[in-house]
């Protein structure tokens, strides 16, 4: 038994299996519909990319950050300009899992203008059978979703 099993419930587990966030961004739902659609904008230090590193393999995107390394993503379903999805696929060559989260982004337009830009990353119970390791998987993710809308917000609206 793993220390997450002896820590957490089958109930808590089940509800850490996913992140869930949101920010408001006084911006219009196109301006903010223009960075989600891209695969793996999130893939930064801190500051969205104006001129990512994109090429596809197929209908893999394959998103590269000079220091954080290369990531793989497939779009699910995009529903201009209210929802996109992708699957954030593991990259077997640097050892981590072939799973994958799916990441899904809604634009909802707010009564006193700009939007709510929620993200729900789930399914990270499939990227390990020991809830240990995915849940330190999860971990970073949790505290980095916080960062990245921030930085999506800051790099919406100032209009790049």
């Amino acid at each position: 038994m793993s220390d997450a099993h002896a820590t957490h419930t089958a109930d808590d587990l089940a509800e850490l299996d996913r992140i869930a966030r949101r920010i408001d961004i006084d911006a219009p739902a196109e301006r903010v519909w223009e960075l989600v659609v891209r695969p793996g904008w999130y893939v930064n230090d801190g500051t969205v990319e104006a001129e990512p590193d994109i090429r596809y393999e197929g209908d893999v995107a394959v998103v590269r950050h000079a220091s954080l390394g290369e990531f793989r993503f497939r779009t699910v379903e995009l529903d201009k300009p209210r929802y996109a999805a992708f699957r954030w696929i593991g990259t077997p060559h640097r050892g981590e899992t072939t799973g994958s989260t799916l990441v899904e982004f809604w634009i909802d337009e707010r009564t006193e203008g700009g939007v709510t830009l929620r993200v729900v990353e789930s399914g990270f119970s499939g990227l390990a059978d020991d809830p240990a390791v995915w849940l330190k998987e999860r971990e970073g993710n949790d505290k980095g979703w916080l960062a990245e809308l921030a930085a999506a917000k800051e790099f919406v609206e100032a209009g790049a």
